[in-house]
């Protein structure tokens, strides 16, 4: 069987791995990549022997699937285009900047009968695979997503960067209609918010507190998950997974609580989320299969995460506007 012919338009902090996982993979062939950036393109075509183009669209006709991982004002107008050449898609996140856009993308893939996956990686996190085999019915999460500043992201602000990661996490832990958002947050390099935090309130009773940051020191990545009887930590930069039990203790002393909690850590298997992530994008475009983040989901993140940085905005004008 033919392998699948893969591309990579943008190959810079991201799109690089990109091109590293599928020249890994044996079910396809990384026949090229794209960039403005002639250096970078310099580098990586030489390290995976593989033709490089200035202009993305050298690529039609070359490809059967592509990764688009370009800074996102530009994930519609590069993903359409593919799209409408036929070529099947997985588009970093956020999926676009506008629903707009979001929904423009969805009708396409679906007109010319194209995968198209966007790129929600923690999805693919065997932590995130795991928690969600255990959450039943969540009544509280709370979330953390913490790093330095990173130069690079220019175009979007910390909720749509960071914080949407958590977001489509959410969504599919709790799948119950968003009802309520307050959020507050402030930028501290340029005109984006820089930390923001969101209280999420669902139809369900659930409510999700979530806080992004990207002006602080070191990375933290975590979400922990309170529910009926057991309260789930998860750590997603080393994969760990807690579980603290509530069971009864008969044993308990008089006037002291009859319950007791039990710790146990999960038995994990790590694995790179983005090579998890590329294998099931090449097994959706092989077999005709819907891919497990689909063009409707990321665009509810995204539409989340555009209500939560409008709120932030507003706070922030409105009372913060000289900080």
């Amino acid at each position: 069987m033919r392998k699948i012919r893969v591309g990579v338009v943008g190959v810079g902090n991201l799109g690089q791995h990109h091109a590293r996982v599928y020249a890994e993979l044996p079910e396809c062939e990384l026949v090229g990549v794209a960039d403005v950036d002639p250096k970078a393109l310099q580098r990586i075509t030489r390290q995976f022997k593989v033709s490089g183009y200035t202009d993305y669209r050298e690529l039609f006709g070359k490809v059967d699937a592509c990764s688009i991982v370009v800074p996102t004002v530009l994930h519609h107008a590069l993903a359409r285009d593919f799209l409408e050449h036929g070529v099947h898609v997985l588009v970093e996140k956020p999926i676009t900047t506008t629903e707009e856009e979001a929904r423009d993308l969805i009708e396409v893939a679906r007109r010319t009968g194209r995968i198209l996956q966007v790129g929600h990686i923690e999805r693919f996190n065997p932590a995130i695979m795991r928690l969600r085999q255990i959450v039943r019915d969540p009544a509280f999460i709370e979330g953390h997503r913490l790093g330095p500043y990173d130069p690079r992201v220019k175009d979007i602000g910390v909720v749509l960067d960071l914080m949407i990661h958590d977001l489509d996490i959410i969504l599919q832990l709790v799948n119950s209609k968003v009802v309520h958002v307050e959020a507050a947050g402030v930028g501290v390099y340029g005109t984006h918010e820089d930390i923001a935090n969101a209280r999420i309130h669902f139809e369900n009773g659930c409510i999700a507190n979530l806080t992004a940051s990207r002006v602080t020191p070191e990375r933290k990545r975590k979400i922990r998950v309170f529910q009926r009887n057991a309260y789930i930590s998860i750590d997603y930069i080393n994969q760990e997974v807690e579980i603290y039990r509530r069971i009864k203790n008969p044993n308990a002393p008089p006037g002291t609580p009859n319950v007791t909690i039990v710790r146990t850590k999960e038995a994990m298997k790590k694995q790179e989320p983005l090579k998890v992530e590329l294998k099931h994008f090449l097994e959706c475009v092989a077999q005709g299969s819907e891919p497990m983040v689909r063009g409707e989901e990321a665009r509810d993140a995204l539409s989340l995460a555009v209500q939560i940085s409008r709120l932030v905005k507003e706070r922030w004008e409105k009372y913060f506007k000289d900080f």
